[in-house]
């Protein structure tokens, strides 16, 4: 394998798919030039097209990884594409302010509130998946969890593998999961 495919997969288990594939996406949702998606996040543009490239594997600055999950939540919402560039660029400052650290207020849920506006229509599954994901990830963290499925896992097989799959798994599988699922 070669060194940028390497990445992608390197990538690929950080962040649930490569870098450039995900810049891309919320790119084309927002209607935002690569340029706009390194200063909402705070990345400068040669880095970030470094990483959408995978000659840079990983995000160093953990205030950058929450700007960028936080852009990528509300591109994933339903309706955002009908939003005004108004509305976008509201909820683009709300994404700016994100730090990453442990706050009692959210950015997101102010991010939320921009995407009300928007036409009522169901979230898809990857939105309900990541909501159930960050629930977990807000009252524990990953090895917590892997504790606990284990101390259940003979007794209750089923409640451990949903701590695994959404509390320590990769986006894709958990959605994967829950389709599976969902009947």
């Amino acid at each position: 394998m070669d060194q940028t495919a390497e990445n992608r997969q390197l990538q690929t288990e950080l962040y649930g798919e490569p870098l450039g594939d995900l810049i891309r996406r919320i790119g084309s949702t927002l209607r935002l030039t690569q340029a706009k998606v390194a200063e909402v996040i705070g990345l400068s543009a040669p880095m970030l097209s470094q990483l959408m490239s995978a000659q840079r594997v990983k995000i160093g600055n953990p205030a950058v990884v929450a700007r960028l999950q936080t852009l990528e939540e509300f591109a994933s919402r339903p309706g955002v594409e009908q939003l005004t560039h108004s509305q976008i660029e509201t909820a683009l400052d709300t994404v700016r302010d994100t730090t990453g650290a442990f706050t009692g207020s959210s950015p997101r849920a102010t991010v939320s509130r921009v995407v009300s506006t928007a036409p009522a229509v169901p979230m898809s599954t990857r939105a309900v998946v990541r909501q159930v994901q960050d629930l977990f990830r807000e009252v524990a963290s990953a090895d917590e969890i892997q504790r606990a499925a284990e101390v259940i896992r003979v007794a209750s097989p089923g409640l451990a593998e949903l701590l695994t799959v959404y509390g320590t798994g990769r986006t894709d599988d958990a959605v994967a999961h829950f389709e599976r699922h969902s009947g």
